[in-house]
This record gives structure tokens, C-alpha cells and sequence, in this order.
């Protein structure tokens, strides 16, 4: 009974997130593709990190997505995933005016959350490693964004094998607190105003192109 029990909510979060996970090749065309964030050292990007960036840059050139949402930890003068993503993203040929940053995605609902709430995204493709992309469309979905979602298909090549191991195991922990968050959609950390950005790449994208 007590197994049951410990994998009842990730049993649950998957079954509703997995119908709407997709190949790059497959996953419908939406305006915006949310990049989570994943570590950094220093200025760089973990290899997870790493392996999301390549994603929604095949993704925008595939033209999957037109602009990017990257959200993550800022939490410190000397921490800043947004702003490394960011490079990494113009570094590889993205105008910087297709790129909003989300410097207080402090956790995944968090930046589901900041993204409707915040940013006005209503529709978009998540992107992430595979572990993560169920519970990640399970809770942008909860908080009113019309989400499909990419797991990165080199995910177990990017780190020990260990490490992904850990980081599936964590997602029975991880799939308690996303029914908790689905379910009393608690207010994220730094709320504040209302964004214009997304709708300002938006509107750059569509006169590029």
C-alpha cells in the first residue's frame, strides 16, 4: 500500500502531461517556447542546460517557435541562468529582441505560473530534458497555458548516468508538490507587474519575417 501510495502523484502527473509531450519533428507550431532553466557555472550552461538551448534552437529554426521565454534562478548578484541562456541563445545566431528573460522562475510552477500571469503566454511549447517535460506541461497546463512539450533526446548522454537516475527518482518527490501547487495554485515568489516582452518579440518576429 505504501508503494502504491509513493508513486500515485507521478503516476497521476504523468498520465496527464505525457498526451501532450512530442518529437521536435511532431509537436505542433506555437508562438512562444518556454526553455527551463538547468544550472550554470558561472557564465555557462550545465550540460542540461546545454542540451535544452540546442533544442529550442532547432525548434526556432524549424520554425516550431518564433520567440523564447527563458526563465530561471536570478536569485543572486553572482547566479543569473536567464541571462546565460540568453547568450548561449544569441551566440548561436537568435536576434536578442526574440528573447525574454524571466529572472525569477524559481522552481517549475513558478515559472509556468509567471509566464501566464506575468508574461500573457497562452500558448507555447515547453522544453526541457525528458524527466521533467510531463510534470512541466502538467503544470503550465494548470495555470491556463495551452502547452505542449520537447524532451531533449540527448538527455542521457549530457551527464553521469547517475545523475539522470537521480533526477528521475527525484521526480517521484517532485510530482507530490506539483499536485499540491495544480491544485491551490499558490502565488510565485516575485509576482509583480505585468510584461510586455513577449508581445514585443512577437510583434519583432512577425516583422522579420
Amino acid at each position: 500500500m505504501a508503494t502504491i501510495v509513493l508513486f500515485l502523484p507521478i503516476t497521476y502527473v504523468r498520465a496527464a502531461g505525457n498526451p501532450y509531450v512530442y518529437t521536435a519533428a511532431d509537436v505542433p507550431a506555437e508562438p512562444v517556447g518556454i526553455v527551463f532553466g538547468a544550472g550554470v557555472q558561472g557564465d555557462q550552461p550545465s550540460s542540461y542546460l546545454t542540451g535544452r538551448l540546442d533544442l529550442a534552437l532547432d525548434l526556432w529554426h524549424a520554425g516550431k517557435i518564433k520567440v523564447f521565454l527563458v526563465t530561471g534562478d536570478n536569485s543572486t548578484p553572482t547566479y543569473n541562468e536567464p541571462k546565460a541562456m540568453r547568450d548561449y541563445l544569441t551566440a548561436h545566431g537568435v536576434p536578442i529582441n526574440l528573447i525574454v528573460l524571466d529572472y525569477a522562475g524559481f522552481d517549475t510552477w513558478q515559472s509556468c505560473d509567471r509566464a501566464k500571469r506575468i508574461f500573457g503566454v497562452d500558448h507555447a511549447i515547453l522544453i526541457s530534458q525528458g524527466f521533467h517535460v510531463p510534470r512541466a506541461v502538467y503544470l503550465c497546463r494548470a495555470a491556463g497555458i495551452d502547452a505542449y512539450a520537447v524532451g531533449d533526446p540527448n538527455g542521457l548522454a549530457e551527464g553521469p548516468t547517475t545523475e539522470w537516475i537521480k533526477d528521475n527518482l527525484r521526480e517521484v518527490a517532485a510530482s507530490f508538490n506539483a499536485v499540491y501547487q495544480a491544485t491551490t495554485q499558490p502565488d510565485p515568489t516575485f509576482l509583480g507587474p505585468q510584461d510586455n516582452g513577449i508581445a514585443s518579440a512577437l510583434r519583432s518576429s512577425a516583422a522579420g519575417s
